[in-house]
């Protein structure tokens, strides 16, 4: 969910400064709300993190299910998992947040005002972060990306956003957000040029798609869950690739 707003014109100033930038190269752009933010969360995320032998500014990966069940009407389960790697180069699980609100029902997000959120393999850079957000604080997943374009579907401004409401977004709490947000901006003032945030429709295990042999989107989840398997089998997201309008799967450069 995305509503313009007049702090945007400081934004508009910030990415014309930077705009010759590769988009993983630009600063973070930070407000008062969002020093404050990461601020108050730092601390308790800075002890958690060393309990589990990880520091903040640790490479992270976000992984978004919408339901726990393939046969669910209504999204009212879904989860954010948030990895963290470690001095091995493998992702462990760091925490799980409950997703405060999701809109529309499992399957792709293809035209705008259809009020889905996405299902794919998407990223979060320095230029996504907006911490002007009527929303709290928000990251923008980069929808529609190739994929999405390649099969002609429409939609933008699809975010990870606070204040528990969502028409196409994944809806947090406030201080959910804070916490994500903080992770992901110390991990990219770290170096981390892409964040990758794989979103999927519910976990895919192969009885959950037999479960929805019969769906149409059947297909694209089968697609999905070579990206699922991936990270599962090796504990590292994969690169990504679109060939032939699906997505393809690869060792990381």
């Amino acid at each position: 969910m995305f509503i313009k707003h007049p702090i945007f014109s400081a934004l508009a100033c910030f990415l014309a400064v930077s705009s010759n930038m590769p988009a993983w190269a630009k600063p973070v752009p930070e407000t008062n709300r969002s020093r404050a933010a990461i601020n108050r969360v730092a601390p308790e995320l800075t002890k958690a993190l060393a309990d589990k032998g990880f520091k903040l500014g640790d490479p992270v990966f976000l992984r978004i299910i919408k339901s726990q069940s393939p046969t669910r009407e209504r999204i009212t389960d879904g989860v954010l998992e948030i990895y963290v790697q470690g001095a091995d180069g493998k992702y462990s699980l760091f925490k799980t947040k409950d997703i405060c609100a999701a809109s529309g029902t499992l399957g792709p997000k293809t035209k705008t005002g259809d009020n889905q959120s996405p299902e794919g393999f998407y990223y979060i850079n320095a230029g996504r972060f907006n911490p002007w957000s009527n929303y709290h604080l928000s990251l923008n997943l980069g929808y529609p990306n190739t994929y999405d374009r390649a099969h002609g579907y429409t939609g933008d401004f699809l975010m990870i956003h606070g204040e528990c409401v969502s028409i196409g977004c994944y809806a947090m709490t406030n201080a959910g957000i804070e916490e994500i947000y903080a992770l992901a901006s110390a991990a990219t003032k770290n170096g981390q040029k892409i964040i990758r945030v794989h979103s999927f429709p519910f976990p895919m295990s192969t009885t959950n798609l037999a479960k929805v042999k019969s769906s149409p989107h059947y297909a694209f989840w089968q697609n999905l869950k070579q990206g699922w398997d991936w990270f599962e089998a090796k504990h590292e997201p994969p690169n990504v690739e679109v060939q032939n309008r699906k997505y393809v799967f690869s060792n990381l450069p």
